[in-house]
């Protein structure tokens, strides 16, 4: 789950005001996604997106019976391309915060999972408190919900932010960080791969965000409210489940 920083919201604000509002029938819907944070978004070896976000969006455009096209964006800029037109939705695990909230509206929920932190086997790590890593170095992808979170939390500690999860993952192997945050869904299913086999989760979870929901303009309150409903109808006809279990062998659902 992400955060965005405060320029990128700036940025959106102003673009946000040279947009007018029009009336959409939305039979048409383009999603902004980042393709880049596995399993939630992610580009295959097909060069096709995939992942737990994008089942989700094309199951809530099925049920809106419009036809969705996708569009791969880089995380900084996901929120100034979302208000200068580029798409009208995201689905892209994106946390749902109070200060995003100034410039973008929210749909219900649709996940939440807290975060943690990881570090290399052997590292003596058992607790992520500021007392706990006093001295390390710590990482997190920027924009993100924990990148704001260590910023606010480890003030006097070398935090090193990357544009990308896998900046995150390759220093944290190579050495130069002792410690990433990242959402708890993300970090395990890392380990599960052959360049994560190298590293575990230390400490406690660390709960952040009010869950994920897919992200449209201010003025786009009918496609929010939309989105809003077929999400709740997936979930009650058994879709989410079944998408769910695709992916995770426990419940993401946020309530």
């Amino acid at each position: 789950m992400r955060f965005a920083t405060r320029i990128a919201l700036a940025a959106a604000a102003i673009l946000a005001a040279t947009l007018g509002a029009e009336a959409k029938d939305w039979k048409t819907i383009r999603i902004g996604t980042e393709g880049a944070y596995p399993p939630f978004n992610f580009i295959d070896s097909n060069q096709q997106l995939q992942g737990f976000d994008i089942d989700i969006a094309k199951a809530v455009c099925e049920k809106l019976k419009a036809e969705c096209t996708f569009v791969a964006q880089d995380w900084d800029g996901i929120i100034p391309a979302l208000q200068a037109g580029k798409f009208d939705a995201i689905f892209a695990s994106m946390s749902i915060t109070d200060e995003r909230k100034k410039v973008v509206d929210f749909s219900r929920a649709y996940y939440n999972t807290p975060s943690a932190f990881f570090a290399v086997k052997g590292s003596g790590i058992t607790d992520n408190s500021p007392a706990g890593l006093k001295g390390k170095t710590l990482g997190a992808q920027s924009s993100t919900i924990q990148s704001g979170y260590l910023e606010s939390n480890y003030k006097d500690f070398d935090v090193k932010l990357y544009p990308t999860q896998d900046e995150v993952n390759l220093d944290l192997i190579s050495g130069r960080i002792d410690a990433l945050l990242v959402d708890k869904v993300v970090g395990t299913d890392w380990l599960k791969t052959k360049d994560g086999s190298c590293c575990e989760e230390v400490g406690a979870d660390v709960p952040l965000g009010g869950g994920v929901g897919a992200a449209v303009r201010k003025d786009d309150t009918d496609l929010r409210d939309q989105i809003s409903k077929a999400i709740e109808e997936i979930k009650a006809d058994g879709t989410y489940a079944k998408l769910n279990a695709k992916y995770f062998d426990f419940s993401i659902w946020k309530d």
